[in-house]
């Protein structure tokens, strides 16, 4: 056997889960007394390798900055800034160069803090663990267990390997990195059915979890890449993020499409001079001086850096970007696939129900931790007391029959179930060292999967208190009397005892989790705890929804967002959890994790009963990535959300990977495309917003870019077709497109944008950068700057009669003026005219003021106004040319503010 099949099962192919616990150990050919022997140990180390994850091959730095080049518009710039170099145009050539380089160098100084989510896995293999060997305990490096080692356990430890248990005592793990439970699972050692989801395998400890309590050993069924963790680390290395997002391919396509424009007017330019005679020189020229200002250069780096800009906002907004381009990619979100446990929930138990035995029978009594008093009922006076005199008895043994510790600070520490009966005692003024200075525990009887009970005495004047609590169905089977209001035992009738499973089956349906409490007073310890109980009532616990996040899906929901629950969770507790949420979608069915087949295999209906589905139950790592892979292929933009190991693979494969920073394992944190720092799901309903105006920023600077440049290409192309003198010279295009192209898009790039945008759909994944309706909107705004300039140079150069020089200088000022107010015009439609999102954006102004003074430079600076052969215009010239620029400034606003044309907000912003 190869070394790299490392950690293989050697079980011929049994589930170690079905197989009795000596049948296992017979398999794996070891001893649960002995375990095996050094030379055994070293051979099966031989054979099956090292205890250790494999690492996932890192990108070099080198290759992160090569991938930066890979982009159709970024190497149509490069082309650009050549031609201006071999042209002689130092100026334009520098800026193109220049704009290239920032962009590269903030891509690249991002991207070294992509994915390292293989390293953070191998981090969990490096501890101690005891092993029986030669009938001996020794201590051994995790990485040198092999199949057939007898691992030694208690509470507190780290999993080293998965484990088929072969003693366990009072033993509970901690499995939520890995399946989402929210609870410490119990263990026990009887073989399971078959078919059994992660979560289910209760005779099973998994390697990556923990011990939270108990004690005892396990048989080594599988280490390395064959362990259940291994097999998620081999999923996130397989699970293919998607190469490019949403808008590095709209990009790359609007690329492909400049490439041809810019042939294409290279040629038509080159062509019609020709036709009409024109000088070779001043054809070629002004072919290519087109062709480079076809080409937006001001593209990546205002697109990268309004990228930049929104990360840094959404980290003052709690949440961190790992990948520039994650940020807009969560404005086109479509779906949210978010775990329920600390996401959705406060990963917190809390006293939710209690159900006591009232005046007025079976009385479920609503706990509310911020009333006074914190319970809720309808009795009034004298029933009142009486009912709060059964909830302080009731919380009195829960606190007493409890392994729980509460410190200063309110934090807890041990089963979450138990934490929660302290909180709630505390409440009605308990405190469990006094409860226990005045009946001092003697002796626990712990929680066994038999009984499903555990049970503490606490001595008391005369005999002893003994104080049960467990599965509600065991505690009312033992129970043979039923407390009072007034405090005193009466016997359990058996229609008394049918109401309380009818009430205990109502809080499951709920999805609280119920616990049992009962009492008897014992003369000594060597009595059954569990017989003659007294029953007090149920008590409901529940992780309850975070406060706010049913407003936040609420605005999710109306900006077409849809959340659904992926959980590894129990179903009834989900859907409760939905229910409560008004989770979108069909709340009725909740799919259970066995329901799920591969993305390929449903029928049609099946397809659309799963896409419909908003809850997800039992769901192991490899479902969550068949999961994303089916709304993937339906068309839809997929965010997951995640914090546990079994995460990792789904936050690669989504479109967006959200993970928690608080809580969150640390592969979840470097596989995630964005980490919440304060683990809150409204910052995600911040952060879809957010990417909805950087990419609305994004339109709208491509819109002013490429409708300048179409109404500069429109103007030389009239002028040649008509032979006529040209209105533009190749120096003045290069630099009017250097001052347009970076300053006037730069500010448009980082306005923060208008409220509206989360009262709009998503945009379809297969939506291009510039629609069609975008692209009629920039022909438009060309063809009026174009028609502007082309009626001021005619009346300069045929009504004034003015020479050619001072003309040309007259329609250029025009055109640059012009394109400088065309700012304004990126408004969105229906936006006040005054007060809206560019006249709020102080840096448009900065880029106006700049744009302008770069013009008068031009004019008034001898030298550069020599280069670019510029007259200066008298007064009444100045005034002519500032009163053509503003017309197309004031058609725009006036159109925009008729409503007809507010269908055009579909698309723009």
């Amino acid at each position: 056997m190869k070394k790299d099949e490392a950690g293989q099962r050697p079980l011929n192919g049994k589930d170690p889960w079905t197989m009795e616990a000596t049948e296992a150990v017979a398999h794996l050919k070891s001893d649960p007394d002995q375990g095996l022997s050094s030379q055994e140990a070293r051979r099966r180390l031989h054979q099956y390798g090292h205890n250790r994850l494999k690492a996932r091959k890192q990108r070099p730095a080198w290759r992160v900055l090569v991938d930066q080049f890979m982009n159709l518009i970024v190497l149509l710039l490069a082309v650009a800034a050549g031609i201006s170099f071999l042209l002689g145009q130092l100026l334009e050539g520098f800026s193109i160069l220049a704009a290239l380089i920032i962009n590269v160098l903030i891509g690249f100084g991002t991207e070294l803090r992509a994915i390292r989510s293989m390293e953070a896995l191998q981090q969990m293999t490096r501890f101690h663990t005891r092993v029986l060997r030669e009938g001996r305990i020794r201590e051994i490096p995790a990485a040198e267990l092999v199949p057939g080692d007898i691992v030694v356990l208690e509470g507190g430890d780290m999993i080293p390997a998965d484990l088929r248990l072969i003693e366990a005592n009072r033993m509970q793990a901690d499995e939520s990195a890995l399946t989402g439970e929210s609870v410490p699972v119990t263990k026990e050692i009887d073989p399971l059915p078959p078919k059994r989801t992660l979560g289910e395998r209760t005779n099973m400890l998994f390697k990556g979890t923990a011990l939270t309590q108990g004690s005892g050993k396990g048989v080594v069924t599988a280490t390395a890449m064959a362990t259940e963790l291994g097999h998620i680390s081999e999923l996130a290395q397989g699970a293919e993020a998607e190469a490019l997002t949403p808008l590095e391919q709209r990009l790359n396509i609007l690329g492909r499409k400049l490439i041809w424009i810019t042939l294409g007017i290279a040629a038509v330019i080159g062509a019609t001079g020709l036709f009409t005679g024109k000088e070779l020189d001043l054809i070629f020229k002004t072919s290519i001086a087109l062709a480079v200002a076809a080409i937006p250069e001001g593209l990546p780096i205002v697109a990268t850096i309004a990228l930049a800009r929104g990360m840094w906002r959404m980290a003052r907004k709690n949440a961190l970007v790992n990948r520039l381009s994650a940020v807009e990619t969560l404005g086109s979100t479509s779906i949210i696939c978010t775990d329920k446990t600390g996401t959705l929930t406060e990963n917190r138990m809390t006293l939710a129900m209690l159900v006591l035995n009232s005046a007025q029978g079976v009385t479920h009594v609503q706990w509310d931790p911020d009333a006074q008093p914190p319970f809720a009922t309808d009795s009034h006076g004298t029933e009142t007391e009486s009912l709060a005199e059964l909830v302080v008895e009731t919380l009195t043994l829960g606190m007493l029959c409890n392994n729980g510790q509460l410190s200063e600070d309110g934090e807890g520490i041990g089963d979450p179930m138990e934490i929660a009966l302290l909180r709630a005692g505390g409440l009605m003024g308990l405190q469990r060292e006094k409860l226990l200075q005045a009946q001092p525990e003697e002796q626990e009887e712990a929680f066994r999967p038999e009984t499903k009970m555990m049970a503490t005495w606490h001595r008391r004047e005369q005999g002893f208190l003994v104080a049960v609590k467990g599965a509600p169905e065991a505690v009312l089977r033992a129970a043979e009397y039923i407390l009072t209001p007034e405090s005193e035992p009466e016997a359990l009738a058996d229609d008394r005892r049918q109401k309380l499973l009818q009430a205990n089956d109502a809080l499951a349906a709920r999805g609280l989790r119920v616990l049992g409490v009962a009492r008897r007073f014992s003369e000594a310890m060597e009595d059954d705890p569990y017989t003659s109980l007294v029953f007090l009532g149920f008590v409901g616990l529940l992780d309850p929804p975070r406060k706010g996040i049913k407003e936040v899906i609420k605005d999710l929901k109306q900006a077409g967002v849809r959340v659904v629950m992926v959980t590894g969770d129990h179903p009834g507790t989900a859907a409760a959890i939905a229910r409560q949420l008004n989770l979108p979608g069909d709340l009725e069915s909740v799919v259970h994790g066995n329901d799920l087949k591969g993305a390929a295999d449903y029928s049609s209906q099946e397809r659309h009963t799963m896409l419909q589905s908003s809850v997800f139950a039992r769901i192991s790592p490899e479902q969550k990535l068949d999961l994303v892979s089916l709304f993937q292929a339906d068309g839809s933009v997929v965010a997951m959300t995640g914090d546990g190991v079994n995460d990792a693979p789904a936050l690669t494969k989504a479109d967006i990977g959200v993970a928690m920073g608080r809580r969150g394992t640390q592969v979840a944190r470097e596989a995630a495309d964005i980490v919440l720092k304060d683990d809150n799901f409204a910052t995600i309903a911040l952060t879809v917003e957010e990417g909805r105006i950087i990419f609305s920023n994004i339109r709208k600077f491509i819109v002013f870019l490429l409708s300048g440049n179409v109404g500069a290409i429109l103007i030389v192309g009239v002028a040649m077709l008509f032979g006529t003198v040209l209105p533009l010279l190749p120096l003045q295009i290069l630099y009017l497109n250097m001052i347009s192209d970076v300053f006037p898009a730069l500010a448009l790039g980082v306005g923060k944008g208008e409220h509206a945008v989360m009262t709009m759909p998503p945009r379809p994944a297969s939506e291009p950068v510039v629609t069609g309706t975008l692209w009629l909107l920039i022909a438009g705004y060309g063809i009026l700057i174009a028609g502007t300039v082309l009626a001021g140079f005619w009346i300069a150069l045929r009504e004034w009669s003015l020479p050619a020089e001072r003309a040309v200088t007259i329609s250029f000022l025009i055109l640059a003026f012009t394109r400088t107010w065309h700012v304004f015009n990126m408004r969105d439609f229906g936006s006040h005219l005054l007060f809206n999102d560019v006249t709020r954006n102080p840096f448009a102004w900065g880029a106006v003021a700049l744009s302008i003074a770069l013009l008068l430079l031009a004019v008034y600076f001898p030298p550069l106004a020599r280069v670019l052969t510029m007259a200066t215009p008298s007064t009444g010239e100045w005034l002519f040319i500032l009163g053509m620029s503003l017309i197309p400034l004031m058609v725009v606003q006036l159109l925009k503010q008729f409503t007809f044309l507010n269908p055009f907000k579909k698309w723009y912003p």
